[in-house]
């Protein structure tokens, strides 16, 4: 018997796998429920087609988390694919239609020809619980630029002078609008008695704050159609920006505490510009085992930073890359020429060559990779390089 490649288009009630040989002739396609029973049916049955047998699946977490769970317990080798990917080499594959035995059979075949997928571990209980933590932050924080936004567009309808003067992602102008929505309320109030509302709600500088509000109070003293409800919708999403805010500083706390536990924690926060946050967004990307990439390359590429080749020499942006790591590597290097001498330094090399303010900032994240690389692969803390000494 020969080697054996076994691709899974992976559902949330169902997945689809099917099994293929050298010449990518099909040997087995069955639909099998994402049970446990069903699915260990499944990997005892596959195994009696050929000798060795390298899995594929389309997804890395979620519904095919059971599955990947059962391959890797097993010492199966399982490579994931994205969906993107399987999409664009679905095309030159014979059928225009699109079922789950034809990606799963795409992911068989891709498995079978490329050498660059990622393949998937057995990951530690630290790195998962950053993977869920970081991804259920993400959620929080989009759900509340959505929610701001919509305050935004509400209050600039009954009061745009103060929604112009207010920084709505803080808590003390949410404070004030969950109590005062419109110009004759504050008017009435006055800038004493606000201040003391305020300050009973423990909201810092009450003074400026108040003060900040009856002057724009006092510049509007027309009534716009709609304000009462207008107001009330206000005051409700107000309260459900500081809900939001409460939520991610829990997170947050939460996330530290995970990551502080976990044994890349020293290495990873040395670096100029990787917190807790992102370092925690790091380790949940990557899973923290350099040699799951080989080397630093490889990283950089996952990471989408790392330029590919294209006809005539030129080089242009990857299409395949983990953009959550993306956003990693690029914040860092952000915060890093603010608070590091050496990244600001490089940075203003590269915009003196004329590079563009995003081509600069990506070139030093790639230069971080290999130095974080380096870090991980040592476990040694990062030190600045000392400074070079000026000629005599």
């Amino acid at each position: 018997m020969a080697a054996i490649w076994a691709g899974i288009d992976a559902g949330k009630a169902h997945h689809h796998c099917v099994a293929i040989d050298e010449s990518g002739r099909r040997l087995l396609s069955r639909r099998v429920a994402n049970d446990e029973p069903e699915l260990l049916e499944l990997l005892a049955d596959i195994p009696a087609l050929g000798d060795e047998v390298t899995w594929g699946i389309d997804l890395a977490d979620g519904g095919a988390a059971l599955a990947i769970a059962l391959l890797v317990n097993r010492d199966q080798p399982v490579h994931y694919i994205s969906g993107r990917a399987i999409h664009r080499a679905s095309e030159s594959y014979r059928g225009e239609g699109k079922t789950d035995a034809k990606d799963a059979a795409v992911i068989a075949d891709q498995v079978r020809v490329r050498r660059d997928l990622h393949p998937l571990r057995a990951g530690d209980d630290t790195v998962i619980d950053l993977k869920i933590l970081t991804g259920r932050r993400m959620d929080l924080i989009a759900d509340r630029t959505r929610t701001v936004n919509r305050l935004r567009a509400q209050f600039t309808g009954i009061f745009p002078g103060l929604e112009r003067a207010l920084d709505l992602t803080n808590t003390g102008p949410l404070t004030l609008i969950t109590g005062y929505q419109t110009p004759a309320a504050i008017c009435r109030i006055g800038v004493k008695r606000l201040e003391t509302w305020l300050r009973n709600r423990h909201v810092v500088r009450p003074d400026r704050l108040a003060e900040t509000a009856v002057q724009a109070a006092e510049r509007q003293h027309t009534s716009l159609p709609g304000e009462k409800l207008a107001a009330t919708l206000v005051h409700t999403l107000a309260k459900e920006v500081m809900s939001l805010n409460q939520q991610v500083a829990e997170l947050d706390k939460a996330i530290e505490a995970r990551f502080r536990g976990h044994h890349t924690f020293e290495v990873i926060t040395s670096m100029p510009g990787l917190g807790v946050i992102l370092g925690g967004e790091f380790l949940a990307a990557t899973g923290g085992d350099m040699t799951a990439f080989g080397t630093a390359d490889p990283l950089a590429g996952f990471g989408g930073i790392a330029p590919v080749p294209r006809d005539s020499g030129n080089l242009r942006r990857p299409q395949r890359y983990n953009r959550r790591l993306q956003r990693v590597f690029y914040t860092s290097a952000l915060f890093s020429i603010r608070h590091c001498e050496e990244s600001r330094r490089f940075y203003d090399r590269k915009r003196a060559e004329g590079k563009r303010h995003t081509q600069a900032v990506l070139a030093l994240a790639r230069r971080r990779v290999n130095v974080l690389w380096a870090l991980l692969r040592d476990g040694r803390r990062y030190e600045p390089a000392p400074p070079a000494r000026a000629a005599a």
